[in-house]
């Protein structure tokens, strides 16, 4: 049976990454994951685990080339918040740590507002807040 979910990014600098994330609000398992070439990034109530290691250990574990950020996406890793407030917030955090979008926070649908950034190495990140009182059934 599984029991977890780790999600792994791979990052150029990765002490520049720890304070971009950092300066977002975000904390980081300091007992555990936490090296010179990996940290433990904790998302949420529930402490979900992002790994981010530097490129080289990355490639280790996978054995392949990292594909590149800026010529797509592969995944779009969503959070949610419980204000539009946090959405605008997260966002303009997010720009001055050194991140970059190009997607306004908007409302979406009736019952989602949101914005997406990109993080320092083209990783994006959609900021989600869900009135869940208009969500269609």
């Amino acid at each position: 049976m599984m029991t977890d979910l780790w999600i792994n990014l791979p990052v150029k600098n990765l002490a520049q990454s720890k304070e971009f994330f950092t300066q977002l609000g975000f904390t980081f398992n300091q007992q555990q994951g936490n090296t010179d070439h990996s940290a433990c990034l904790l998302i949420g109530q529930k402490n979900v685990v992002v790994m981010l290691f530097d490129e080289p250990t990355f490639k280790g574990f996978t054995n392949s080339n990292i594909a590149s950020a800026d010529k797509g996406n592969e995944v779009l890793l969503s959070l949610g918040v419980e204000s539009k407030e946090e959405v605008d917030e997260l966002a303009k955090k997010a720009i001055a740590a050194g991140g970059s979008s190009n997607h306004k926070p908007k409302e979406m649908q009736g019952w989602m507002y949101g914005c997406v950034f990109t993080d320092l190495d083209g990783h994006k990140w959609n900021v989600l807040y869900l009135d869940k009182s208009k969500m269609p059934n």
